[in-house]
């Protein structure tokens, strides 16, 4: 497969801001139909970007013959159905993070994925990012010596909606379509990151709580996880603290100092050792996704290989579910 010609199923947010341009600017790739649930949505995102064909019904576009690659960016409950469609008409699938809404699901993406032979890619894209780069080139050079914990925090004030009443029908906190509440949208990149520095995490606790009351699911989650390396972290993340108490951090403490740095607003990577501290800052892309997008357009054309493929996303599923208690 020399040019991919890309499908995109959802024309939501992520597509315009993080994602879809960047399938325009990778050699080979090109962008030629979109689908959403909405005729206004899907015309609108076509209009704007000037793709050729937009639908309303996901088939519809899986069975274009013009389309030989498919991009899922939909909200987690429906990834399973449309992955598992596109693999089984002979396309191969990017689908967005987390890979589903349930660890079951996953599985079921992963064996048809081994029956089809068609290969399926999930959007952790911030492996790709120079940022984290940066951060697991510290890791790996044994600046910090042997790694004994990691601690992540978050720590945010409740949103807007949430203190309305249509709060309840916002999809991310609806857990039959999101998996869980806001945890289960914004830990899979934390989780990815751990486990891509340092390798599966075989045991994990969790004890999610409802502390405001703004909505029905989990506003409050604290974890301890295990890697099977031995390394012991813990995870602490609130989703309706004041503001005073905002924070977006993750510790990587070693025998010989430690490293802090955030997950979303890029702040400098902090690097604390005996011979002093030392702020360092990397700028990431316009378009985020544009790294990882490139790596998995090389990866189809047969130049690459792309390490975020279904089988590497399908832990943190499984660590996430084991945190919330759904096992």
């Amino acid at each position: 497969m020399k040019f991919i010609n890309w499908g995109f199923i959802g024309c939501g947010d992520v597509v315009e801001l993080k994602s879809g341009p960047a399938f325009n600017d990778v050699k080979g790739s090109k962008v030629v139909a979109v689908m959403s649930r909405t005729e206004q949505h899907a015309r609108g995102y076509a209009e704007r970007h000037r793709v050729g064909r937009w639908y309303t019904d996901a088939q519809k576009l899986i069975d274009d013959p013009d389309v030989n690659a498919v991009y899922v960016a939909t909200p987690p409950s429906s990834h399973a159905t449309f992955a598992i469609m596109a693999m089984k008409a002979g396309k191969p699938v990017y689908v967005e993070k987390p890979l589903a809404a349930s660890y079951e699901d996953c599985v079921r993406i992963n064996r048809v994925s081994e029956e089809t032979g068609q290969k399926c890619f999930v959007a952790y894209y911030r492996r790709y990012l120079p940022y984290f780069i940066k951060v697991k080139e510290i890791i790996d050079s044994g600046t910090l010596g042997t790694i004994v914990n990691v601690r992540i925090r978050l720590s945010v004030p409740p949103r807007t909606n949430d203190f309305a009443t249509s709060a309840q029908t916002v999809w991310r906190l609806n857990p039959d379509i999101s998996g869980g509440g806001y945890f289960y949208d914004i830990a899979p990149h934390q989780l990815d990151l751990l486990q891509h520095f340092f390798g599966v995490i075989t045991r994990a606790h969790g004890y999610p709580s409802n502390r405001a009351h703004l909505y029905s699911v989990e506003d409050t989650v604290a974890a301890s996880f295990r890697f099977e390396s031995g390394l012991v972290g813990t995870g602490s993340w609130c989703f309706v603290a004041h503001e005073s108490a905002s924070a977006d951090r993750i510790d990587i403490v070693g025998e010989h100092g430690m490293m802090s740095f955030s997950v979303f607003s890029y702040e400098p990577i902090t690097l604390i050792t005996s011979e002093g501290t030392q702020n360092i800052s990397v700028e990431n892309p316009p378009y985020v996704q544009l790294p990882i997008i490139k790596a998995v357009i090389e990866d189809l054309q047969g130049f690459n290989l792309c390490s975020c493929t279904s089988e590497s996303a399908t832990p943190v599923n499984w660590v996430m579910d084991r945190i919330l208690g759904k096992f």
